[in-house]
């Protein structure tokens, strides 16, 4: 089975992609990750590293390369990136979306990193402008299309374990026989 979560930062995605993985008993990769410990080994702030990435376009490709090949190659994964729906396109079982508002969002994050919620609302739109523009540029995704989802949720509405619950009765109820209504990716180009 392969489960993608995505969503903008702040939203829950790596929340719910260990809890789902746990409780699944899959493995748990995520996009997020990966990027801010190659921002950290060249010594730059997330916010800085999507910046770069904008003069670059090699980071995102080589990191959604390879987010893509872990999608194709690999079973028993959630895969989480803001990406990940539309990477791991028809090889997923399930494609989630998760939500909040943006001053949930800030909150949410400032509490993680321990700054001040004005600043962590800055960095976050500072970042998705970034984002926004890149995905669009380099692979034409527009992110913000959530036709792709098989599941779109506002996370401010309920506790994280709430979220996990619902998602997992979501995965139980779900007939993969089907492909019915369901939504075509195309594949992605990762040459520039």
């Amino acid at each position: 089975m392969l489960l993608t979560v995505s969503g903008p930062a702040g939203s829950g995605k790596s929340t719910t992609a260990a809890s789902l993985a746990e409780t699944l008993d899959l493995d748990h990769v995520s996009g997020g990750d990966i990027f801010r410990n190659l921002a950290a080994e060249r010594g730059y702030s997330p916010v800085e590293f999507n910046e770069l990435a904008e003069e670059d376009e090699q980071i995102d490709r080589d990191l959604d390369r390879r987010l893509y090949e872990i999608a194709r190659d690999r079973d028993g994964v959630v895969l989480e990136s803001r990406l990940a729906g539309w990477l791991a396109g028809d090889h997923a079982d399930f494609r989630f979306w998760l939500d909040a508002p943006i001053d949930v969002r800030a909150a949410r994050i400032a509490d993680r990193e321990d700054k001040s919620t004005a600043q962590a609302r800055e960095e976050t739109l500072r970042r998705e402008r970034s984002e926004r523009k890149r995905y669009a540029e380099y692979y034409s995704i527009p992110i913000d299309d959530l036709a792709i989802y098989d599941l779109v949720m506002n996370t401010a509405r309920w506790t994280a374990a709430d979220v996990e619950t619902i998602l997992t009765l979501a995965i139980e109820r779900y007939d993969a026989g089907t492909d019915e209504g369901r939504y075509p990716v195309d594949s992605i180009d990762f040459e520039p």
